[in-house]
């Protein structure tokens, strides 16, 4: 209902504005020609004529929704057709409505039919005329509104194929951390198996314990793809100690972790395969004590985890390969960051390896710490 009011006031004052032009053109000449101007004629003669207009235009607007002129070259012949009938119907009605108000003058009385053929003798061009312009009017607020309707379609693809890239991000993510868990896992079973077959009963025991609270921390992050760098450090710090069971002496750990980066984001389980390369490739392939150093530094927006051993190196005649652990990585970093992440191995200085995770620094917007 309101849509219907909100069109006939449109109308009106549309029609209105028109007419005052019509008024306007028709009494500036004659002023500036110095001519006495019949303003109730006038002014009447033109309003009555626009305000006919405004009564025919609905009908108008319907004939232009039925036969669209811009989508055929027919269309727009029936619409010439309209026009014309348009323009006989406007005079037809607009004659009887001057000749009840008196707007001609009383020695030049018409009759009804003489009104008409006067009309249309000299006004049917400017009734097709505002025919034609209602027409173009109404091609052009189509032509917008399915701009529109076409630019919000696109806009909503849009944003479903976001949506959807994210799922597929988040799934081919939590597929990959997926794969690192039974990964670990595995390993440190393995271990525990080496230790009963041994007979070292309490060191089994001890790292069955610990492989325990290994498994706590990591069903407490399962579904995080991120986590502050303090709650890597300590899920790194519970698996090496499971493996310096294993290794006894032959395995020192040093961790240097700056208490600024404690909350810089890092994705879950970023370091473990990396250490744990360097316990498989670095100390199992050496016969003497090896030291595995962790530390993060930062520069210019990255921070940088840093893992290295003094093993036999990437030069060692049995050298170990990327694997699963440094591939998952990799395609871990990748989808996080894209290109503003990278990770490099390189033969470190005298012996060992050392390999270089760098990351955008994305700290925690909660003031989450490590004593909550």
């Amino acid at each position: 209902m309101r849509k219907q009011i909100r069109l006939i006031v449109g109308l009106w004052l549309a029609w209105t504005i028109v007419g005052l032009f019509y008024i306007t053109q028709d009494s500036v000449p004659r002023l500036y020609r110095g001519q006495a101007v019949a303003w109730k004629y006038v002014f009447v003669g033109w309003m009555v004529g626009v305000y006919v207009c405004a009564v025919l235009t609905p009908a108008v607007l319907w004939l232009g929704n039925k036969w669209p002129v811009e989508r055929r070259v027919t269309n727009a012949g029936y619409h010439l057709g309209f026009s014309v009938v348009f323009s006989i119907l406007a005079s037809t009605m607009e004659v009887p409505v001057l000749l009840l108000l008196g707007v001609f003058p009383a020695s030049h009385q018409p009759t009804l039919v003489a009104g008409i053929k006067l009309f249309l003798s000299f006004g049917i061009q400017g009734g097709v005329i505002r025919y034609w312009a209602v027409i173009a009017l109404q091609a052009v607020y189509r032509s917008q509104k399915n701009a529109k309707i076409r630019e919000r379609e696109a806009f909503e693809l849009r944003v479903q194929a976001s949506e959807l890239a994210k799922q597929l991000a988040t799934a081919q993510l939590g597929a990959l951390k997926m794969q690192l868990q039974p990964h670990f896992l595995f390993n440190t079973l393995g271990a525990i198996m080496v230790l009963i077959q041994q007979e070292k009963a309490a060191q089994a025991g001890a790292m069955v314990a610990g492989l325990g609270d290994l498994l706590r921390l990591t069903l407490e992050d399962v579904e995080a793809q991120e986590i502050p760098l303090w709650r890597e450090v300590e899920f790194l710090r519970l698996y090496l100690s499971i493996e310096q069971m294993r290794f006894e002496d032959r395995l020192q750990v040093r961790i240097a972790l700056p208490p600024a980066l404690s909350d810089v984001l890092v994705p879950h389980m970023v370091l473990q395969p990396i250490v744990e390369n360097a316990v498989r490739h670095g100390l199992c392939e050496s016969e003497e004590e090896v030291t595995i150093d962790v530390s993060a530094t930062s520069a210019d927006g990255s921070l940088a985890l840093i893992v290295s051993d003094d093993g036999p190196g990437l030069l060692s005649p049995r050298p170990g390969h990327s694997g699963i652990g440094l591939t998952n990585t990799r395609a871990r970093l990748a989808r996080l960051y894209g290109d503003r992440a990278r990770l490099d191995v390189e033969q470190a200085r005298g012996r060992g390896v050392r390999v270089t995770i760098t990351l955008p620094i994305r700290a925690l917007q909660s003031e989450e710490g490590p004593c909550d």
